[in-house]
């Protein structure tokens, strides 16, 4: 994907189907942000995704999230970020009407996952705390 400019994205959702998505621009920020988390060391790879009906990977870096590990990764996070909104609502009731999960950090014997959703992407970052 280009720094500057229009470019097309291919995206591949959890079901294995390809498709094209409209020309879109990347802003430099992003790229400097991902390309700053994939450079750290304990960084095992990150996942960009897009929400929606269908959890969709828009861009990936690490060879964790390469294939299929990479589409069940992207199929789960999914499941957890909406299970997890699911349950917020449910508790908050209608006093907290709106209220929306920010960050998820998940943690265990070996890796831990960070999530920070937004309403159109979730990006998904794996690092070995042990690193």
């Amino acid at each position: 994907m280009a720094v500057q400019g229009i470019t097309a994205t291919t995206s591949t959702n959890i079901t294995g189907a390809t498709h094209n998505s409209p020309p879109s621009i990347m802003p430099p920020e992003l790229e400097q942000t991902l390309a700053l988390l994939s450079s750290h060391r304990s960084v095992l790879g990150y996942l960009l995704l897009s929400r929606g009906d269908h959890v969709s990977i828009i861009r990936h870096s690490g060879v964790v999230f390469e294939g299929e590990q990479g589409k069940k990764y992207a199929s789960v996070i999914g499941k957890m970020v909406e299970s997890v909104q699911a349950g917020l609502e449910e508790v908050s009731g209608s006093e907290n009407d709106g209220d929306q999960i920010r960050f998820m950090r998940i943690r265990t014997k070996r890796h831990e996952i960070m999530i920070s959703p937004d309403e159109r992407y979730l990006l998904a970052v794996l690092h070995d705390p042990a690193s």
